[in-house]
């Protein structure tokens, strides 16, 4: 998987992106490595967006305080530098366009390999569900039990990162909840859906679902679910009914949230569907590679199960999954 940048670095300033490529490393621990080795703490260190461990990959860090040439020359576990260039601010996240999937499938027959290409066809025309992997959600679901009781009033994680993304994978876990409950409506617009404008990342609501049907057939438009927080603009109708129960069911009021200290969780809205762009199909030896870009914070394990019927295993251990790589 290749990171998708946003922007490129400028070329001087006080931080130093590096392009790094890892194998069978998380992203923090690489960010904690990149600490260690220049002599910085781990929260100066930035990024714009997770990656998987079991994978090859690259992207981008910034690092403050290094020079380039040192930057090139570092020693880290299971990862190296390729690139260095100064750049004036710190990498935020989100600050990524998207990312690129080159992944290995094995398939036993060819009419599998053809229903494989009839359904990447189909998925870069007309998208899929935007649902968060499962990865998002720890070990049994871990990470959205922790994070509801830090909503509750636990003790935050001395880390702030870390609290971070367990609220943001309570925000996950309620997301797909509310995109399960629009069944095979999520690539429709309702009465009183909060919709984004693709081009622009404006919001609005739907008055009426007749008149913009054809933008939401030209993919111009699109439902969206909430991400919740203090300032999300909210559904009307029976969407925010909705809403409202998924809400309820893991004991959250928009109206009375309560983040940890030092932490704000203003909250957003996301598109119900992505659609993937670039799509591609290679026949390999025992299956065929899919290549494919998707927008952040979309996932690549969705798009395997709506090709493949079926997820992949974190671990590697599914037979539909080879390998995967970088494009």
């Amino acid at each position: 998987m290749d990171e998708v940048p946003l922007y490129a670095p400028a070329g001087e300033g006080a931080h130093t992106f590096l392009l790094v490529e890892k194998r069978l490393r998380s992203t923090d621990d690489v960010a904690r490595a990149l600490a260690r080795a220049a002599g910085v703490r781990a929260r100066d260190v930035g990024y714009a967006g997770r990656k998987d461990r079991v994978a090859v990959t690259t992207q981008w860090f910034s690092v403050p305080g290094i020079a380039p040439d040192r930057a090139l020359d570092l020693a880290l576990p299971g990862a190296r530098v390729l690139e260095a260039a100064r750049h004036p601010h710190k990498l935020r996240t989100g600050h990524l366009r998207g990312n690129r999937f080159r992944i290995a499938v094995r398939i036993g027959d060819a009419a599998a390999v053809a229903a494989a290409e009839a359904a990447l066809a189909r998925l870069e025309r007309a998208g899929m569900p935007n649902r968060f992997g499962a990865q998002r959600f720890g070990r049994d679901g871990a990470n959205v039990e922790r994070a509801q009781a830090l909503l509750a009033g636990d003790a935050a994680p001395g880390d702030r990162r870390r609290a971070r993304f367990l609220l943001s994978a309570l925000q996950a876990a309620v997301f797909n909840d509310v995109l399960a409950e629009r069944a095979s409506r999520w690539n429709r617009v309702e009465r009183g859906d909060v919709a984004v404008v693709h081009a622009s990342g404006g919001l609005f609501r739907v008055d009426d679902p007749d008149a913009e049907t054809a933008r939401a057939d030209a993919f111009e438009i699109s439902p969206t679910g909430p991400i919740f927080g203090t300032r999300v603009l909210a559904p009307a109708g029976d969407v925010a009914a909705r809403e409202g129960a998924v809400l309820a069911r893991y004991g959250i009021d928009p109206g009375d949230l309560r983040a940890p200290r030092g932490i704000r969780l203003r909250g957003a809205r996301r598109a119900l569907r992505v659609r993937p762009q670039a799509a591609s199909v290679g026949r390999i030896e025992g299956g065929l590679e899919l290549g494919f870009t998707l927008p952040a914070g979309s996932y690549a394990t969705v798009l395997l199960h709506e090709v493949l019927g079926a997820p992949a295993r974190r671990d590697g251990s599914d037979d539909s999954v080879l390998r995967s790589g970088v494009s």
